[in-house]
């Protein structure tokens, strides 16, 4: 990949990111609070007869589930834009790279899947501390001070035990094990089905004696955001256990150890999950609530996804492709 190849895909991957994060940030508030332990203790109403409990396993949300959506969303457009053009650069370049040195006969869906791994474990390095901090600051919900909710929640990370940058850290692995599995999904079914979608539409133009160079910016974001909202719902909805792991993961960093009984109860137990590896987490979230506590906010996630994954992978092309005609 050359320099101006390189600088564009930097590019449109950082518009991309800095779009997406502004519109759907207040979808991913709601759903971080929906996969924490206080969900039922401080967000959840508490009336003893609800139709959506009997519906959905859950108690509905009362008017604080919707307060400070936004908060800390300074520490994720900080971080999300330099990641962004990290795993777009290590993607189109791994892409590129494999495609042209592994064999024929290996499927084109596993050199996807490779290069997305690949992309995925470099952005994380630079996404894990503002994903800590970000969800860490999701949660408070009394500002002790007129500091920015972020820089609130990196004081609150320093004076927990292990030090600021392991806890920035700790959530790297946990990070990965969601990130992994869903970018592996995700970008071989994006990258099918926006094929089918342009051999379909190719093959038109070509019985209209068009050529395929007649695509529009407006066509290539809509076939590009179709295909990444069909790819990114399916792989969310697969990947929530590992989302609501990761959630309660990164969240307990931030919890101080009670020194009581009463102040556990007041924090709503939340420290229990720290230091405890991915399965230990999971092990007691199902052993709580069942199946349903592995899948709780798992239809927001997936709605998320569609929308968040189709106007990402959208921008991005379009981004992308403006930059190269410019």
């Amino acid at each position: 990949m050359g320099d101006s190849a390189a600088h564009q895909v930097l590019i449109a991957g950082s518009i991309a990111a800095f779009t997406v994060d502004l519109l759907v940030y207040p979808l991913d508030t709601i759903k971080t609070r929906i996969q924490s332990r206080d969900y039922q203790d401080v967000y959840a109403s508490q009336k003893p007869n609800s139709a959506i409990k009997g519906t959905l396993g859950v108690q509905p949300p009362t008017p604080a589930l919707f307060r400070g959506l936004y908060q800390g969303i300074g520490s994720v457009i900080f971080a999300t834009l330099p990641a962004a053009g990290v795993f777009f650069y290590t993607y189109e370049s791994s892409k590129s790279f494999l495609s042209t040195t592994l064999h024929t006969a290996i499927p084109i869906a596993f050199t996807h899947s490779l290069a997305s791994a690949g992309a995925e474990l470099a952005s994380c390095l630079v996404l894990t501390p503002a994903e800590v901090i970000k969800q860490n600051a999701q949660m408070l919900r009394h500002k002790t001070s007129s500091k920015s909710t972020s820089l609130e929640a990196f004081n609150m990370l320093r004076h927990t035990e292990g030090g600021v940058w392991r806890r920035l850290f700790s959530g790297y692995t946990a990070l990965a094990a969601r990130n992994l599995p869903f970018t592996a999904l995700q970008f071989p079914l994006f990258e099918g089905v926006r094929g089918r979608i342009w051999e379909g539409r190719d093959r038109k133009r070509v019985n209209r004696a068009e050529g395929n160079d007649r695509r529009s910016l407006v066509e290539t974001g809509l076939v590009t955001g179709f295909s990444a909202a069909v790819a990114g719902s399916l792989a969310a909805f697969v990947t929530t256990p590992t989302d609501v792991v990761k959630t309660r993961m990164m969240l307990a960093t931030g919890e101080k150890q009670p020194e009581s009984s009463g102040e556990a109860v007041e924090r709503g137990g939340q420290y229990k999950n720290k230091g405890a590896s991915g399965f230990q987490v999971a092990r007691e979230i199902f052993r709580e609530r069942g199946i349903r506590g592995l899948f709780r906010g798992g239809a927001l996630r997936t709605t998320w996804a569609a929308f968040g994954s189709g106007l990402y992978l959208g921008s991005y092309e379009v981004a992308k492709v403006w930059l190269k005609k410019e």
